[in-house]
């Protein structure tokens, strides 16, 4: 697939001014002007996140409400449900605040919603579970910002909200006794990004700090909180990069034995870093609710003997690989539909629909499709009498705004700029796939069909040092906002000793000016043959360590090469 690359520029004089102040190599320092670091004070920071750089959490807008109901449930004996999302954030948020409430106050129980019974956020059957089982304080986190109506039918009941949520606001606010949310208007919060888990910590800070508890009370929870940042994709800057850097370190050092034990499955040999996070950690919880019951992902997490953490954390890793073969099936039979369509090329869309797919995985799906056909996707499936399905967008077009303009055709939908869900009727399926691909074929500009890639930097191969790569590796971790480093260097030629491994892969040995490295481009055999043409090339790649048989070394990660012009 052809892709664009886009190469940032950067301030020249506030990169010389950089590199004045800091002495290292100007190639980082354009990187890091890119990001908004462009001073010593600021990189100072950067460089070496502290704790006490977090803001204080009584700056959050109803943060001493929220503290002061939460002391009154525990003076009063009333019962507290922790409520959370059954993905991640909403798990990983659950598992530290019930952990934390219920270390001071044993009157405290969680309640995780079930994707297909109970759907997004909180639910009226977790209400009723409330009323029901003498609860008159429920705290939501990851959720409840847009539930006015439920919270409205819960204080019919006797029960109180505390919402700790992170999503964008409606104009309407739910009445709760107290909402957390940086986001609202009016809050003075001065940082917008934290994750669901996030905003939980900065609750939990609050009522340590007021009842003179120790730091470790809250800090016990940070191997959570980053891993929550990891899979919610939030921007990995301010707060986000000083909560993920210490997480990380609890993660490599010290985690929770439902971690430990799910690294333990994943055959985790190597330090852990957002990514592994990512790719090891958050498929394996997602994987509960995905394909049965996210609560057993909090009893995961709570779980202090490693024994039987072990336990809960096979169960998720068996939804994983339950879930990875039904993500592998359906998208091939995915593709098959898509290729015996005999006008599949000139569409601006992808919109595939079977009966029995899994629910589950279509999202997933719809995402694995987008890397072989890069337009706007839809994936739908039967759910009951109704057909419900996920949308995934391409970079830089508003999903949610197309299917908004097709919304006669739907009972519902739901989702932002990137993604979205909806149900409608199945004899609706084809009359909406037209309307849907009518609609991003007026919209969307031919730029945006060709998948973009951000180079940050030119780069010589001459300046591919340890000590560069020591100073790459202090900007960690990565993440949106803060991605590691992809740079180009031109006119490089092959040395004739690369080769194509295990069919579809490439060992690149390159040079540039008699400097050699080698590296591996995944999936990209296709290439080979302009490898073959003896022709210098440019290349698009990141930095990473090589170890082989015991030496370290470094190696460039392949992303796209062509022929130097």
């Amino acid at each position: 697939m052809q892709k664009r690359w886009n190469i940032l520029q950067a301030s020249e004089e506030k990169t010389t001014s950089l590199r004045d102040s800091l002495k290292i190599n100007p190639v980082l320092c354009k990187i890091l002007v890119q990001r908004g670091i462009d001073d010593f004070d600021k990189a100072k920071r950067y460089f070496r996140p502290q704790l006490t750089d977090l803001h204080s959490p009584w700056l959050m807008k109803d943060m001493d409400k929220a503290v002061e109901r939460i002391l009154s449930a525990f003076e009063k004996g009333e019962k507290i449900l922790v409520f959370g999302d059954y993905d991640v954030d909403g798990t990983t948020s659950v598992a530290s605040m019930y952990q934390f409430i219920h270390g001071i106050y044993s009157d405290t129980d969680f309640y995780i919603p079930h994707r297909y019974r109970e759907g997004y956020g909180v639910s009226k059957m977790g209400i009723d579970f409330a009323k029901e089982n003498g609860f008159t304080l429920i705290i939501s986190l990851d959720c409840g910002i847009k539930s006015v109506d439920l919270i409205r039918y819960a204080r019919t009941l006797g029960i109180d909200f505390i919402v700790c949520d992170h999503h964008l606001p409606d104009k309407e606010l739910p009445p709760a006794v107290a909402i957390l949310n940086a986001k609202q208007a009016d809050c003075p919060y001065p940082y917008k990004e934290l994750c669901g888990c996030g905003v939980g910590f900065k609750l939990m800070t609050a009522l340590a700090e007021k009842l003179g508890l120790p730091d470790e009370s809250y800090l016990a929870y940070l191997d959570l909180v980053a891993t929550a940042i990891a899979a919610d994709i939030v921007p990995i800057t301010g707060e986000n990069r000083a909560l993920a850097y210490f997480g990380l370190q609890k993660v490599n050092e010290n985690p929770c034995s439902g971690i430990k034990a799910l690294m333990q499955l994943a055959g985790v040999q190597k330090q852990m870093h957002i990514t592994n996070l990512v790719f090891v950690i958050a498929p394996r919880v997602n994987a509960a609710g995905r394909m049965d019951d996210a609560r057993k992902a909090v009893q995961l997490f709570i779980e202090k003997d490693y024994n039987k953490a072990l336990a809960f954390a096979e169960m998720l890793h068996s939804d994983n690989a339950d879930r990875k073969e039904a993500d592998s099936s359906i998208t091939q039979e995915a593709l098959e539909l898509i290729r015996q369509d005999p006008h599949a090329d000139s569409r601006k869309t992808t919109v595939v629909f079977q009966e029995h797919w899994h629910k589950g995985v279509v999202g997933i799906v719809a995402s694995r499709l987008i890397e072989t056909y890069y337009r706007p996707t839809i994936v739908l499936t039967l759910s009951g009498d109704y057909v419900a399905g996920s949308a995934r967008s391409v970079a830089g077009f508003n999903l949610y705004e197309a299917i908004h303009a097709c919304r006669e055709h739907l009972l519902g939908y739901g989702g932002h700029f990137a993604a979205a869900g909806m149900t409608l009727l199945p004899e609706k399926v084809a009359s909406f796939a037209e309307a849907f691909e009518e609609e991003v074929n007026k919209l969307i500009t031919d730029d945006l069909l060709i998948p973009e890639i951000i180079i940050d930097a030119e780069i010589g191969f001459a300046d591919i040092t340890p000590s560069f790569f020591s100073i790459l590796s202090q900007m960690e971790p990565f993440g949106p906002d803060n991605m590691r480093p992809v740079f180009i260097a031109r006119k490089v030629t092959d040395t004739g000793f690369s080769k194509i491994v295990k069919e579809q892969h490439i060992r690149f040995v390159l040079k540039q000016n008699n400097i050699s490295f080698t590296g591996i481009g995944f999936n990209m055999a296709d290439k080979f043959p302009l490898l073959q043409q003896q022709q210098p090339i440019d290349i698009v790649f990141t930095i990473d360590e090589n170890v082989w048989n015991g030496e370290t070394s470094l190696q460039l990660k392949m992303i796209d090469l062509r022929v130097s012009v």
